[in-house]
């Protein structure tokens, strides 16, 4: 769809109309099916128009967005730095830890953290080994 500012140019009355594409909006004017509203005539053209731009950072949707990210991000911040300072990080060797403490070395008495891939938590899972995803914010300030 497409939104067109037309004039007439026998009474230069002004108004908009909606038309399925440009080449729709030509078939119309070519076969003479555009008529003014206000005096009737077929005497109609395009006008200029100035297209309509959102500003992102002023838009009632994305200040909403914005504040709601930020929000979220703080939640995020905040169980990260819980997790830093409750439980111990073991990096890329996390599939490794978590099965050692759950088959053997239960005397772990801090949780642990790390990265996993997706096959090695789900065979953590299945092997009956409690574990979760904690999404992450990379920390951006330098």
């Amino acid at each position: 769809m497409i939104k067109y500012k037309l004039i007439c140019k026998n009474c230069d009355f002004k108004f908009d109309s909606w038309f399925g594409s440009s080449k729709e909006y030509e078939k119309l004017k070519k076969n003479f099916f555009l008529n003014c509203i206000k005096c009737n005539s077929k005497k109609i053209e395009k006008t200029l128009m100035a297209p309509m731009l959102i500003n992102k950072s002023i838009s009632k949707d994305s200040n909403e967005i914005n504040f709601k990210s930020r929000g979220v991000n703080k939640k995020i911040k905040e169980y990260q730095k819980f997790i830093k300072n409750n439980f111990e990080y073991v990096g890329e060797n996390f599939a490794y830890k978590a099965r050692s403490i759950h088959y053997g070395n239960k005397k772990e008495e801090k949780g642990i953290y790390g990265s996993a891939s997706s096959d090695e938590m789900k065979e953590l899972k299945e092997e009956g080994i409690n574990v979760g995803i904690v999404p992450w914010a990379e920390d951006k300030t330098n």
